[in-house]
């Protein structure tokens, strides 16, 4: 329990600072502001692969299965590394939150026809309550419930959505649309 407590405390520490790191920005990266001529963008491939692999180990602790999907190539998005990270952190510290431990979850990109990629988060636990848990402030947990919010704003700002519904196994499963990055202005 003690263990736990720590965890949580962390995971809304780290929710907090990004809340805070946010309204301190003028101007979102990836939202292609006006006048604005750098428009952010990043791998999704290896941002997901590193986020999922860091919370891998809290996963193993609780006994729970992950499976990750990801293309050999990279997928260029048009969204900032850290916003992405963001993003990954919100989708799976919710479900370690709402779901029992033991509860597994799957995890993978796809590349979308228009270029952009679909980041999907699915887990094995009790599915979606009937109401909207992509409002700000709405949680039925405990949480903050600002957890989907930062999901949901990342997307948008990128030019893309987030989708919820259920899992093939009955859980929860999130869908973000990522919009896809100008090469012209992708790193090197």
């Amino acid at each position: 329990d003690s263990a736990r407590m720590l965890a949580l405390v962390g995971n809304l520490e780290r929710t907090v600072d990004r809340i805070i790191d946010a309204a301190r920005r003028p101007d979102r990266a990836g939202a292609g502001g006006a006048g604005k001529s750098d428009v952010a963008g990043c791998d999704a491939v290896a941002v997901v692969r590193r986020q999922v692999a860091f919370w891998s180990a809290l996963a193993a602790d609780q006994g729970r299965q992950v499976a990750l999907s990801l293309p050999t190539a990279p997928q260029w998005v048009r969204l900032s590394a850290d916003d992405l990270e963001a993003a990954v952190d919100a989708l799976l510290e919710n479900v370690f939150a709402h779901t029992p431990e033991g509860a597994g979850f799957a995890v993978w990109v796809e590349p979308r026809l228009d270029g952009g990629a679909s980041l999907i988060v699915a887990d094995s636990g009790r599915g979606l309550p009937g109401l909207d848990v992509a409002e700000r402030g709405f949680s039925q947990a405990g949480s903050t419930g600002l957890g989907l919010d930062i999901v949901r704003r990342a997307a948008e700002a990128s030019g893309g959505r987030l989708e919820l519904g259920p899992s093939a196994t009955g859980g929860a499963q999130f869908r973000v649309e990522i919009g896809v990055l100008d090469m012209s202005a992708a790193p090197a």
